[in-house]
């Protein structure tokens, strides 16, 4: 990986995309260059406006059956693509196009409560309804399965009495915030220096 022109993948309100862009702006090397929404009415469209980051967006049949929009990531020059709450399934084509070049943060410790439909409030539901104790993050490298890829980080916490999906919800946010931004600067820090 030569540079550090960031592509964050979106498909809701975008605060994580907020606090990736938040965070790199002004970065002497690394920047969030593109916000890819596959949504036209989800909030991370604002958050990139109001950025002055451009946005892609994500046509279903293309990214899936045609070039996964290869060009256009191309053509921003993306060297590192970032998944922040995005709902579709990455095309084996984008995969082995970014290889080790694409991140995704999970709302629970994998492999507990990942695969297809293990999103927002179905983790949270899930993690209460089994009985856990402890939920958290997981940021992990994307491969050709459902939350899969090599684990890179995780931060946990402890349930609460009477812990709901909204205030897990909440507590799972303030840990995104506070380590999404940082552990994707060291991975690229670390990619950069090899």
């Amino acid at each position: 990986m030569s540079g550090g022109n960031i592509a964050i993948f979106a498909s809701g309100a975008g605060s994580n995309a907020r606090e990736l862009i938040r965070h790199f702006r002004g970065h002497p090397r690394f920047r969030v260059s593109l916000v890819a929404c596959n949504r036209p009415e989800a909030g991370v469209i604002g958050v990139a406006a109001e950025a002055g980051v451009p946005v892609l967006n994500l046509e279903r049949e293309r990214f899936f059956r045609g070039d996964g929009h290869l060009p256009d990531l191309m053509a921003a020059s993306i060297d590192l693509i970032v998944l922040a709450g995005f709902l579709w399934k990455v095309p084996s084509a984008l995969v082995k196009a970014f290889p080790d070049r694409i991140l995704n943060i999970h709302p629970a410790l994998l492999p507990a409560h990942g695969g297809k439909g293990m999103y927002g409030s179905h983790v949270h539901e899930a993690v209460i309804r089994g009985g856990d104790r402890h939920s958290g993050i997981t940021i992990h490298l994307v491969d050709e399965q459902y939350d899969h890829g090599r684990t890179l980080f995780q931060a946990r916490l402890d349930l609460m009495p009477n812990e709901t999906p909204e205030t897990l919800a909440q507590r799972i946010h303030v840990l995104e915030h506070r380590h999404f931004p940082t552990i994707v600067e060291a991975f690229l820090q670390n990619q950069t220096s090899c």
